[in-house]
This record gives structure tokens, sequence and C-alpha cells, in this order.
């Protein structure tokens, strides 16, 4: 289902890329989108889960169905009230927050006031997702996976049918991005409950800010939120630097993001959607062993899917950008920008989907403290790479510090799991990991060979582009798989009971 909804997401951003190309209405619109999105990965995907599923899950292990019910009621309750308020707020301050978020756009009046009224319209966004991620929450933790794992295609439709049908109904044409994030976001709300309903835990109205649940939820969110979403501050504050850059900087690194967060999202959110409620759930029981285990099975299939991707990313950045981008208003330049931050990027996929692997083996426990010390560790260090990065390499410096920040956060993580004896690597991991490595760079390099030269890819036709593509993709994963086998890898020796 999470690929189903990535591979939307890229026909979303083909017809975003068609129609409006890369420039100044792109820009404004990905801040506006940005912005919402960042405190949606702050306070509801990131904090919010991480401090409210493993509450819940302790609460459904060792407690009545009724006081669950009861959980699920005040706190769902208590997020309803903030996100209305936060979004009215941000409403009315949506100049304060532009200018602050991209300062750069402040010199060019037109631009500014475009993400302004763009800002206006998709900051409700909050609510809905928020809610939609607390109900995301509840049916993981029920195992019902599918069901979250699909909501985010009626987002990805909402914006394919309002760019393809829309646009010219609307003035600048733009508008119409915004107003389709609006609908999206109600769409996937709505979609979830009968689902809630079904289980017994469709939310009722409770206003109690003093049940012991809140609290415990709103305690370990307060640091969580620096501990879970560092990636998401780093990449506003990189709007604020790419907000000085040349007109295009913006949406360019947008492109980039979007096609890295494909095997981000796949394998990143797929395998910590599962594993945060089982390490939980393990947690409450006290299977030590278990938990170990299945973080042992998180990271080695991680490492396994992680590294080919990251090398196909960076080998195939321009016959993928030419083939889904290349079209309409998105110009030659504005895909040799891209390819700069998708390379970049790349360097650091591994690092982002270790992230996700990582840090819920401390959110299982309820332990926010060390997450929160790394995460600002990270930040700190993040910001210095922009520095140092963006003068000589532009908008790829941002992306490359996003990726290199990324890979310190999941070293630190990797570190602190072993010195607190919360994991302990399983026997094999040094032959494993030099199996793997030489899979990759076989795959890399018959790769490379087949592509041919990256400018042919931007002459040809769309039919040659996607046959090729799809061949390339095809020789990759022939490649990468024959060296596996021939090397003594089985699907069986990846098979795990724990996530179920």
């Amino acid at each position: 289902m999470t690929l189903l909804s990535r591979i939307l997401g890229y026909v979303r951003d083909f017809f975003i890329a068609r129609v409006f190309g890369a420039g100044l209405a792109t820009d404004a619109f990905f801040v506006a989108l940005r912005i919402p999105n960042l405190m949606r990965r702050l306070f509801a995907e990131g904090a919010f889960s991480q401090a409210f599923v493993p509450i819940l899950a302790e609460v459904r292990n060792r407690e009545s169905a009724e006081n669950t019910r009861t959980l699920v009621d005040c706190v769902s309750t208590a997020l309803f009230l903030a996100l209305l308020a936060a979004a009215a707020l941000g409403m009315v301050l949506a100049p304060l927050v532009v200018y602050v978020s991209a300062p750069g756009f402040a010199a060019e009046p037109g631009k500014f006031e475009l993400t302004v009224a763009m800002l206006r319209i998709t900051f409700p966004y909050i609510l809905f997702i928020s809610l939609v991620a607390m109900a995301a929450g509840v049916l993981n933790t029920w195992s019902k996976f599918a069901v979250p794992a699909f909501t985010p295609v009626l987002l990805n439709i909402s914006f394919i049918v309002g760019a393809a049908f829309f646009a010219e109904r609307f003035d600048p044409p733009v508008l119409v991005l915004a107003w389709a994030v609006f609908v999206g976001g109600l769409l996937q709300l709505a979609f979830q409950l009968p689902f809630l309903w079904k289980i017994g835990m469709l939310p009722r109205w409770r206003l109690n800010l003093k049940h012991p649940g809140v609290a415990r939820v709103l305690k370990l969110m307060a640091p969580a939120v620096f501990g879970v979403s560092v990636s998401q501050v780093s990449l506003l504050i990189n709007t604020i630097f790419a907000s000085f850059l040349v007109t295009g900087s913006v949406s360019w690194l947008y492109y980039a993001d979007r096609l890295m967060e494909f095997p981000a999202g796949v394998l990143g959110a797929a395998l910590g959607t599962i594993l945060l409620p089982s390490l939980s759930k393990h947690h409450a029981g006290g299977a030590s062993v278990e938990y170990g285990r299945l973080l042992d099975w998180g990271l080695r299939v991680t490492l396994l899917l992680a590294l080919p991707a990251a090398a196909a990313l960076a080998v195939l950045a321009m016959p993928l950008i030419a083939t889904l981008f290349h079209y309409g208003r998105f110009s030659a330049e504005d895909a040799w920008m891209t390819r700069e931050a998708l390379v970049a990027y790349s360097l650091g996929l591994v690092g982002m989907i270790l992230v996700k692997i990582l840090a819920p083996g401390f959110y299982a426990r309820q332990n926010v403290a060390t997450p929160v010390k790394i995460g600002l560790i990270t930040l700190a260090a993040t910001q210095l790479m922009n520095i140092a990065f963006i003068g000589p390499l532009k908008h790829a410096g941002l992306a490359l510090a996003i990726g290199l920040g990324a890979c310190l956060n999941a070293l630190l993580l990797y570190s602190m799991l072993r010195k607190h004896d919360i994991y302990t690597p399983q026997p094999g991991w040094l032959a494993f990991a030099l199996k793997v490595a030489a899979s990759v760079a076989a795959m890399a390099a018959a790769l490379g060979f087949a592509m041919g030269p990256a400018a042919d890819w931007l002459a040809a036709g769309w039919q040659w582009k996607v046959t090729m593509l799809t061949g390339l993709v095809l020789l990759g994963i022939a490649v990468y798989g024959a060296c596996l086998l021939a090397l003594g890898f089985r699907l069986r020796h990846f098979s795990i009971r724990g996530a179920e």
C-alpha cells in the first residue's frame, strides 16, 4: 500500500512539473506546503505518534478495553482542540510565518504575497492530517497496517485531479495545488473513520486534560519534538537558506527530495510503522530477547534494500528526472539542477532510513531523553555543514548537509543503543555487510554502463525514456538479486514472526 502511494506520488509530481515547472509559483507553493507538513511531522506523525503509540500499546496490553477507549477519547479531544487553535493562529499569522521561514522571498513582493495566500489555504491541513496520524496510530496498534498505508493515496489523487482538470479555473493557476492539499487532508480523515468504528475505537468527545494518559503523552511529546523530527527542522532551515538562492532552488530541492522519499517512504516508513507497536508490545511484555531480535531484523532488511536504492538514485539520477519530470515547463536546466540535489541526497539515504528504524528502539521503551540529545547535536552539525557547503555547492550543498546529518543521527542512535545494552548485533554481520556491498557495487557498475550519456535522456522522447528506464530498473534488480543468490542469500533468511 505504501508502494502504491509512492507511485501515485510520482504521478502527482509529474503533473505538477509539467503544468507549473520550477519557478516562482512552485517555489511559493512548496514553501506553503512545507510549513504545515513540518508541523504535521513534528507534532503528529513525529512526536505525537512516538509518544502515543507506546502508551496505547501498554494500556491495551495491561488494562481493560474501556480504559483503552477512554484514553483514545481523551487524547483525541485534546489533540483536536490544540490543532484547531494552531491552524487558526497559523492562518492569521501567515505573513509572519512566511517571513520567518522564507525571508528571501520578502525581496520579491509578488512571490511573498502568493506564498502567504497559499499558506492560509494549506494551514488547516495540519488539523486534518494530524487527526489522520492519530487514527493511524490506533489502527497500527491493532495491526491494521494496510489502511493507514493506503490513506496518502487520496492526497495524491486530489493533486492529480486538481492539476490536470482544474488549474485553469484559478487565478493564478497554482492556487489549485493549495486547495488540493485542503481537500486531500479532509478526504484522508473521512476515509479512516469507518475503520476506527469497526474496531470500536472511533473517538468520542471527552474533554479531560487531567487524564493520566493525556499527561503522559504530553510529557513524552515535548522532548520528542526534537528527537524524532530533526530532519524536518533541518529541511525548514534549508528552505530559509534556499530562499536567498536563485529562483527555482526551492523547487529543485523539492523534486529531488520527492525522488529520495520513494525508497525512504516505502522502506523506512513501512518498517518504522510496523516496528514501533511491535517493539512496544515486546517491551510491555518483558520480552527483551525478541525486542533485540526484531531490531536486528529491521537493520538487516534496511541495509539489504536501502544501500542498492541509494546507489541506484545516484547512478540513475538523470534518467529518473528526465523520465518523470522533463516535460512542459520543466526545462533542461531544471533537470540538471535537480540532478545535483538528488545525487547529494542519495549519499544520506541509508542514514535517513536507519533513523526510522533506530529511533523506535528508544521510543518503544518510552525513552525520549537520549534521542533528544542526539537530535540537538545532529541539528547543530547540519547547520554548520549548511554554512560550509552552500557557498561552493549552492542548493546541492543544502541537500548534502541533510544527508550527512541523517547519517550522523543514525550513527549516534546506534552507538547509544549499544551503550545502553538495548541492542546487541546477532552473529554474522561482517559477512552480511561485505556480501551486500559487493552486490551493490556490481549493480551500480552495470547500471552506469547501460544507461549511456546523461545528456541523451533530455533529448529523447517519453516512450524511449520510459522503456529504457524500465529496462534499467529490471537490470538493476536482476544483477543485484543474482549476486545475492550467488553469495548465498535466500528470502527465508529474512523472515520473522516478531513483527506480527
